[in-house]
C-alpha cells in the first residue's frame, strides 16, 4: 500500500507563499490521480487541485490563479505552490491518490485504492 506524507505547511501572513510537498512511499503503475483537499476549522474538507496521469489539473475556483499544482515523477513527489495567501486559505491541507482501478489498460483491483497522507497545517495571518 502506497504511503503518502505531506510538508511544507507553516505560518504566512497574507499576500505570501508557501509550498506544499507530498512524498509517495513508492511509485505505482496504476492509473491514478493526485488531489489535494484542505479543511479548515469547522469545515468540511474541500477541494483543492487534481492532476491525472493523461490531463489537465484542474482547481477550485478558490485557488485558481493563486496556486500551482506540479510533479517530479522521479522523485514520486507532487507539490503545491501556493501565493498571495489570504486569511481564508488557513487550513489543514491533504495529499490524495486515487487508484483507478486500471494498469496498463487492464482493471485490477490492486490499483483500487484510496490513500490519505497525515496532512500539514497551513495558517495565513492577516
Amino acid at each position: 500500500q502506497v504511503q503518502l506524507a505531506e510538508s511544507g505547511g507553516g505560518s504566512v501572513q497574507a499576500g505570501g507563499s508557501l509550498r506544499l510537498s507530498c512524498i509517495a512511499s513508492r511509485a505505482t503503475r496504476c492509473k491514478h490521480e493526485m488531489l489535494w483537499y484542505r479543511q479548515a476549522p469547522g469545515k468540511e474538507r474541500e477541494f483543492v487541485s487534481q492532476m491525472r496521469n493523461d490531463g489537465p489539473i484542474r482547481y477550485s475556483d478558490s485557488v485558481k490563479g493563486r496556486f500551482t499544482m506540479s510533479q517530479d515523477s522521479v522523485k514520486n513527489t507532487v507539490f503545491l505552490e501556493m501565493s498571495n495567501l489570504t486569511p481564508e486559505d488557513t487550513a489543514v491541507y491533504y495529499c490524495n491518490m486515487w487508484g483507478m482501478g486500471v494498469q496498463d489498460g487492464y482493471a485490477t483491483a490492486d490499483c483500487d485504492f484510496n490513500v490519505w497522507g497525515q496532512g500539514t497545517q497551513v495558517t495565513v495571518s492577516s
